[in-house]
C-alpha cells in the first residue's frame, strides 16, 4: 500500500535535517518495517494488532459505559417496553466495535483484490445479520405492546405470534446475505418448497402436534400455570406450550413433555377453573339410634354448613344433609357440600373443621359411628347329648404288651388273649 503524500514529505524533511546516525537508524527500522512474511510486512501486521488491541479496549469500555448507562436509564422508567429495548439490542451493541476493527485492518493491509472484495461481504454479511437479530430480539417488546391481544387471546397466543416473527425476521436476514454474496433466492425457496412436501410427508407428526399446538391455543384449554388432568397421560400444573409438545410438572417436581395432539385428543380437567371444591361424605351411625337422634344430628350438621362463611350456599351450588340409605352395618348420612375456595390447602382445612364438628355433634347426641361388623345367631331345638361312662365301672385297664406268641399252656395266642383280657373274668 502506497504512503501518502504527507508522509513522504515528512520522510524527505527528515532525511535532509536529521542528525547520520538519526536517519541510519530511521532507514534501519524502516527496512525492518518493510519485511515480512506470508505476503505482508510486519508495519502492516503490527498495526493490524494494534488497530484490534485498541478495538479489544474499547469495545469493553463500550460495553461498561454506553451500555451500562443506557441500561441503567432504562431502568429508571415505570414502561417495561425500553428495559427490553435495551435488552434487546445491548449484545448486537457491542458488536459494532468489532466490525470497525475488521474493516480498519482489511483497509491497512495490502491484499489481493479478490480477497478485499469477499473481506468486504463477509463485513456485510455480519452487519446485516446483526441487524435483523437485534430486530429479531426486539420483537419481544410485542409481549408488552399487545397487552389486551393477550387477555383477549392468551399469553401462549401471543408467544407463539412472537416465536413466529423472530422466525421470519431470521429468515429475511438469511436471505439477504444470500443476496449479498450472489446466491438467487428465489429458486432457492422453490427448492426448498419440494423439499418441504417430501419432509412434511415423513413428519406428519410433527405438524399435527403443530396444528394441535394451535387449537390448545384458540380454545384455551389451559395455559400455563393451571391444573389440569388427562386420565391415562398427565396431571400436573402446566409449565410452558410450545410448538410440538407441552411441558407438565407434575406434583412430585418432575417434568413431563406431553405431545399436543395427546392434549387435544384427550379429555382435559382443569381443575384450576373450578369455582368451588366439593365434599361429599356418608356418615353412618349405629343402628341402635333412634329417630330423634337421627333428626338432631341432621340438623346441626346442617346448620353447621350454613353457618360457616367458608360453605357455599344455595342457590349458587347444591347443598344436603339426609339419611340417604340402610347399610349392612350403619345408617348412612349423605353429605353433599361445597367450598368458597378452590385452593387445596384451604379446602383441606376446612374439611378438617368440619370432621371435628360432625364427631362432636354426633357424640353429643348420644349416638355413635358404626364400624363393619357381622352378628351370628345360632338356633338348636335338640342340644346334643353328653355321653358318661356306666357307673361303677372306669376305663378298662391297659394291658402290657405280650412276651411271645407261645404264652399260655395251651399256646394260645396274643390276639385271644386280648379278646379274654377285655371281656373280663368276673369269677
Amino acid at each position: 500500500m502506497a504512503a501518502p503524500p504527507v508522509m513522504d514529505e515528512l520522510g524527505s524533511w527528515w532525511s535532509r535535517n536529521a542528525p547520520g546516525w538519526a536517519a541510519d537508524a530511521t532507514t534501519y527500522i524502516g527496512s525492518i518495517w518493510n519485511e515480512g512474511a506470508y505476503g505482508l510486512t510486519f508495519g502492516q501486521i503490527i498495526t493490524v494488532f494494534l488497530i484490534m488491541g485498541f478495538v479489544i479496549i474499547v469495545r469493553g469500555l463500550f460495553a461498561r459505559t454506553l451500555v451500562v448507562w443506557i441500561t441503567n436509564w432504562a431502568a429508571g422508567s415505570a414502561n417495561k417496553i425500553d428495559d427490553a429495548l435495551v435488552v434487546a439490542v445491548a449484545t448486537p451493541l457491542k458488536i459494532i466495535p468489532v466490525v470497525a476493527g475488521i474493516y480498519a485492518s482489511i483497509q491497512v493491509l495490502d491484499v489481493d483484490p479478490t480477497v478485499e472484495l469477499y473481506a468486504s461481504r463477509i463485513i456485510q454479511s455480519i452487519v446485516t445479520l446483526t441487524i435483523f437479530w437485534s430486530l429479531s430480539r426486539a420483537s419481544r417488546v410485542l409481549e408488552y405492546v399487545l397487552g389486551d391481544v393477550k387477555r383477549s387471546l392468551s399469553g401462549p397466543a401471543v408467544d407463539w405470534m412472537i416465536k413466529a416473527l423472530q422466525f421470519i425476521l431470521v429468515a429475511l436476514g438469511l436471505g439477504a446475505v444470500a443476496q449479498q454474496w450472489g446466491i438467487a433466492v428465489a429458486p432457492l425457496l422453490a427448492g426448498l418448497g419440494v423439499f418441504g412436501i417430501a419432509v412434511g410427508l415423513g413428519a406428519q407428526d410433527l405438524f399435527r402436534n403443530l396444528i394441535s399446538g394451535l387449537l390448545i391455543i384458540g380454545e384455551k384449554r389451559f395455559v400455563p400455570g393451571e391444573w389440569i388432568l388427562v386420565d391415562g397421560v398427565v396431571e400436573g400444573t402446566v409449565v410452558q406450550i410450545n410448538f410440538r409438545s407441552t411441558l407438565v410438572r407434575r406434583f412430585d417436581q418432575s417434568p413431563v413433555y406431553v405431545p399436543n395432539s395427546k392434549l387435544a385428543d384427550a379429555a382435559v380437567t382443569n381443575f384450576t377453573r373450578m369455582t368451588h371444591r366439593r365434599i361429599t361424605w356418608a356418615v353412618g351411625v349405629e343402628y341402635s339410634t333412634t329417630v330423634d337422634q337421627l333428626r338432631a344430628i341432621r340438623q346441626e350438621i346442617e346448620d353447621w354448613l350454613m353457618n360457616d362463611d367458608r360453605i357455599a350456599k344455595p342457590p349458587e351450588v347444591a347443598l344436603f344433609v339426609r339419611v340417604d340409605k340402610f347399610n349392612a352395618s350403619s345408617i348412612d348420612f349423605l353429605i353433599y357440600t361445597f367450598t368458597k375456595t378452590t385452593n387445596w390447602g384451604e379446602w383441606l382445612k376446612v374439611k378438617e373443621d368440619f370432621a371435628y364438628a360432625v364427631m362432636d355433634i354426633i357424640e353429643r347426641n348420644g349416638a355413635a359411628f358404626a364400624f363393619p361388623s357381622q352378628t351370628v345367631y345360632l338356633n338348636q331345638p335338640d342340644p346334643p347329648e353328653i355321653m358318661a361312662p356306666p357307673e361303677g365301672r372306669g376305663p378298662a385297664p391297659r394291658l402290657p404288651p405280650p412276651a411271645s406268641r407261645q404264652s399260655g399252656g395251651q399256646g394260645s395266642t396274643s390276639a385271644e388273649a386280648s379278646s379274654d383280657s377285655e371281656l373280663g373274668d368276673n369269677s
